[in-house]
Parts: C-alpha cells; sequence; structure tokens
C-alpha cells in the first residue's frame, strides 16, 4: 500500500524545493548531534511549530528505522493502530515501512491492530517525516496511531515496544508526535504546559498521565508521550531535557488562542 500525504500544501509545502528550503530553516547543520533514545516532537503546521520539531531533530544523530507515536486526531480505525506495510510518500519520495519491526511488535502486543484507515488522513506522523528525509533518507519506520488513553493499555504499549527494541530492532529511534495545550489563553497554556512538561524531564509517565487529566490539559499525544516515556525507561533512560518551547502567539500575536508547543529528548 502507497499512503499518500494527507496534509501537503497546508500544514507544510507541497513544492519539494520550497519544503527543503523551509526545513533547512529550522535544522541546524552545525549543531552537536548525539544519540538519543527517544524524542517528543509538534505536529502543528510548520509555520507555528517547525523550527521546534527542527530545534530536536539537530540534536540527534538519526538511527536507520524508528518508531512514530502519534494521536488520532480522526477517530477512524482501531484505538492502538499499526501500519505493518507499505511506503508513505512526501513531496521528498517514499519511506518504507518496517515490516519485521512491525510484525514483531504485533507478536509481542496483541492489542495493536493492523490498521492503515487509522493513518490515512492523520497528519500527526506525516509532517515529521519530512523532517527525518532530510536527516536519513533512507530511514525505515513504523507507523502507530493513538486513540485511547487508558493508563494500563499505554503502559503496556511502551513495555512491548521496549522488549522489541532490546531484541530484535537495535538502534530505534522512539518518536512521540504531540502538541501541547490547546485553546486556551498564552498564560494560562505555558503554566498548564510547564506542569505536564517537568513531568516528562522527571520521566514520569504515570505522572504525566495523571497531570494531563488533573489538570485539564488538552495535550494531544499525550498517549504517545506516556508510552514512550515507559519504552525509555526500560530502556536506560537517565534524563530528559527540553530542547525549545514555544506557543502559537509566538508567530500569530494572537495570546487570547493559542497552542503550545515542546520539543523534548530523552536519552
Amino acid at each position: 500500500m502507497l499512503r499518500e500525504p494527507a496534509v501537503a500544501g497546508r500544514f507544510y509545502p507541497s513544492d519539494p524545493q520550497t519544503l527543503r528550503r523551509d526545513l533547512q530553516s529550522y535544522l541546524s547543520p552545525a549543531t552537536e548531534r548525539k544519540a538519543a533514545i527517544a524524542c517528543m516532537v509538534p505536529h502543528a503546521g510548520y509555520m507555528y511549530s517547525g523550527a521546534v520539531a527542527g530545534a530536536v531533530f539537530s540534536k540527534i544523530v538519526i538511527p536507520a528505522r524508528c518508531i512514530i507515536l502519534c494521536p488520532n486526531h480522526t477517530g477512524r480505525g482501531h484505538p492502538l493502530s499499526l501500519m505493518k506495510e507499505g511506503r508513505w510518500r512526501t513531496p521528498l519520495g517514499e519511506l518504507t515501512i518496517d515490516q519485521p519491526l512491525a510484525e514483531e511488535l504485533l507478536r509481542e502486543f496483541p492489542a495493536l491492530t493492523d490498521d492503515s484507515d487509522a493513518h490515512r488522513f492523520e497528519h500527526a506522523i506525516e509532517v515529521e517525516l519530512p523532517f527525518l528525509q532530510m536527516t536519513r533518507p533512507e530511514i525505515t519506520f513504523v507507523p502507530i496511531a493513538v486513540g485511547t488513553s487508558q493508563l494500563v493499555l499505554l503502559q503496556e504499549l511502551g513495555e512491548a515496544i521496549a522488549r522489541v527494541t532490546q531484541s530484535v530492532a537495535g538502534n530505534t529511534l522512539i518518536i512521540a508526535s504531540s502538541d501541547m495545550n490547546h485553546y486556551e489563553d498564552d498564560e494560562t497554556t505555558r503554566v498548564k504546559d510547564r506542569k505536564a512538561i517537568t513531568r516528562i524531564l522527571e520521566l514520569d509517565a504515570a505522572g504525566l498521565h495523571q497531570t494531563v487529566m488533573n489538570e485539564s490539559i488538552s495535550m494531544c499525544g499525550f498517549g504517545p508521550a506516556v508510552a514512550m516515556l515507559t519504552a525509555a525507561r526500560r530502556l536506560g533512560a537517565a534524563r530528559a531535557d527540553l530542547v525549545q518551547y514555544a506557543t502559537s502567539a509566538d508567530v500569530s500575536g494572537d495570546r487570547e488562542t493559542v497552542v503550545g508547543y515542546a520539543g523534548i529528548l530523552v536519552s
């Protein structure tokens, strides 16, 4: 199956030359890169969140394969949907799904379902792929859309990812695609986001889940972040660093209704 772009021309440029130019403006080639276990990056339109995502990807030595977890904004498909085979097209070319890794994840965690419908129109993985293509053109990946907020399921998913990574996958980057608080004023959003970011920096998956729920933080990808943190801890992560934070107000100037964006590196 070839998954065609769903948001090219809206969230990011559809013209390859323009897209490359924009990505180069977000990525810092002179930055010293290091190996990472995982990261969290935003997935809004590039004009709002591209600089934050680029700041994170600029700091990582991107390995040959990655697992990308995202929220399910569309509500389509199974609550835990993985695509086990096929290719995804962006304006920069095609990327291949890592079928052996995907099949191992399906065996290890039966709650995952091979379901392309959840991914067909979902933007939150698609917008990360051009960054990866610019940095590691031959990369393979496994896309997972997370449509559940159940802590136990999210933790079990993270544990399964860690087991598969340890046993068969080798050097694999785990990416959680998430924006932060949505559609409140800038001051409120920054306060709420700081509470969630603090839990992420503490590598506290359960604490992040509790904080998002108790504080009514509309962080769309907190499920992917919980699974990512769980996997990272199992894989020996010792620290998390906030690379960059912004809100949409930094671009639009509208501080009444904003979205927050955090870029975090886990190593």
